[in-house]
């Protein structure tokens, strides 16, 4: 097993066809930056051309998998929302890869965070992994096709549901849902996502590939006039309503919201 690091905010490792890649800010819970949001999307571009890597497994460091927006930033520029939405284009927070991209998710996972786990193609998670949109509270709205893609996930209810009560799912419930594949213990979690991105690595991978872009060719047309639509709004949104101000005077009750119904 070899290991390499992009500077600090993600972290790849590789064993053999797999690739494991690591959101690294623990303290920050994983918040997405404006760093880490260019890290992760030139990483997943770096695999995607890399055709020793067949299958691609992307986690969280520490306790949680994804915080979602770095508050912080969004309250003193908001130039990760920017790169969160509009310009993100059609493509969420990477191009598709061509090759499975598989969600271990090892703890919170809320509002872009629940966009990255939206955008995997099979999701594991551990025990203590949540699941929970807050975007409303916040202040801001989704770009990267959550109001298309939690609702394929979930269904309509559940996703109107989770988006405007802010309600955090734990995972037993979300596999309820249909939002993860399967559920295990936390120290069990990678070893069984490299495991499962293993049994895919074994096929060929021009048949892989050519299996997923079925898979997403046939829901493409479709997310991508969603995405537009969600981008342009959230863009409309952030020129007439978005104030950094507004942001940091309600960042501190969305975390201690969360942290009661961790």
């Amino acid at each position: 097993m070899s290991s390499t690091n992009t500077p600090a905010c993600v972290l790849i490792e590789y064993d053999e066809a797999v690739a494991t890649v690591t959101l690294n800010r623990p303290r920050q819970r994983n918040a997405l930056n404006s760093r880490l949001i260019q890290e992760l999307s030139t990483t997943m571009a770096r695999l995607a051309g890399d055709a020793t890597v067949r299958a691609v497994v992307l986690t969280g460091a520490g306790t949680a998998f994804c915080a979602g927006l770095d508050l912080r930033e969004l309250g003193e520029t908001g130039d990760n929302m920017r790169l969160a939405g509009p310009s993100a284009g059609d493509h969420g927070p990477w191009h598709r890869p061509g090759k499975p991209v598989i969600g271990a998710v090892n703890g919170p996972a809320v509002t872009g965070g629940l966009e990255i786990v939206l955008h995997c193609d099979f999701v594991i998670a551990s025990e203590e992994a949540r699941f929970g949109d807050t975007h409303a509270r916040v202040g801001v709205l989704p770009g990267w096709g959550l109001s298309y893609l939690l609702p394929q996930a979930v269904g309509v209810r559940r996703a109107r549901e989770m988006s405007l009560t802010g309600r955090l799912i734990g995972a037993h419930e979300a596999f309820a849902w249909g939002l993860v594949n399967r559920v295990v213990r936390g120290e069990e979690l990678v070893a069984t996502a490299r495991e499962t991105a293993n049994q895919v690595a074994e096929l060929d991978p021009e048949i892989a590939a050519e299996y997923l872009a079925l898979y997403r060719d046939n829901a493409a047309s479709t997310l991508r006039e969603a995405m537009r639509r969600e981008s342009s709004r959230s863009l409309a949104w952030a020129d007439r309503m978005f104030r950094p101000e507004n942001v940091a005077a309600r960042a501190d009750a969305v975390i201690e919201r969360g942290r009661a119904q961790s």
